[in-house]
């Protein structure tokens, strides 16, 4: 349970949820059009999928920045975390497909430097954004804005199954390997898709919170 915080300092935390918006919608649109072209011109369903999962960020982070730009943001709360949650159930939808596509033959995944660097790259940037989003979003109690938090968390799972199917593809040929976690990660967007739904928002960084209260 949040502690109620003053009006000066929700306007700060307004402020800042605004920031963090346009930095991530930013952000994963240069990582969305960098993964879809690379995953293209390698013939990569999974850094398809990794770019489109970061356009799938962008419209949850859109949904919070129009929450936001409302007189009371609090009022559109649940529609908005529902918003979320359906993205994340599209993310899940995208990815068991493009998986069994590639286990099954049907679609291959290349070799690609450029997208071992967009995949690395991701997995330094969204963790800290994404525990100062949840952190920024807990502390006026916002579970659109912890949801969204835990979208782009989701984003550094995504990002680190791409890119040990990337290197194990590149090492080794294992061109499956990206898609036995991929199927993984599409079970955890399913069930953060379920708890965003029933707006049930748990902190994704466990100890580092507690250690913070």
């Amino acid at each position: 349970m949040s502690a109620p915080v003053s009006e000066q300092r929700r306007q700060v935390l307004h402020r800042r949820v605004r920031l963090i918006v346009a930095f991530t919608i930013s952000y994963n649109i240069i990582e969305a059009i960098v993964a879809i072209w690379a995953g293209s011109m390698a013939s990569s369903a999974a850094l398809i999928g990794f770019g489109l999962d970061s356009v799938v960020e962008v419209l949850s982070a859109a949904a919070v920045a129009w929450q936001f730009t409302r007189k009371d943001p609090e009022r559109w709360e649940k529609p908005t975390v529902r918003a979320i949650g359906i993205a994340f159930f599209a993310l899940a939808a995208y990815v068991i497909v493009d998986a069994i596509l590639t286990l099954t033959g049907i679609e291959e995944v290349d070799h690609s430097p450029l997208g071992i660097g967009i995949a690395t790259l991701s997995l330094i940037v969204m963790p800290v954004l994404a525990w100062f989003e949840f952190r920024t979003g807990r502390e006026f109690g916002s579970r659109s804005v912890q949801a969204d938090a835990k979208q782009l968390l989701l984003c550094v799972y995504l990002s680190g199954t791409v890119l040990i199917g990337l290197l194990l593809n590149t090492l080794f040929g294992w061109m499956w390997a990206d898609s036995v976690a991929a199927l993984v990660v599409a079970g955890l967007a399913i069930r953060e898709g379920i708890e965003a739904w029933r707006g049930e928002v748990e902190s994704p960084f466990g100890t580092l919170d507690e250690d913070d209260d």
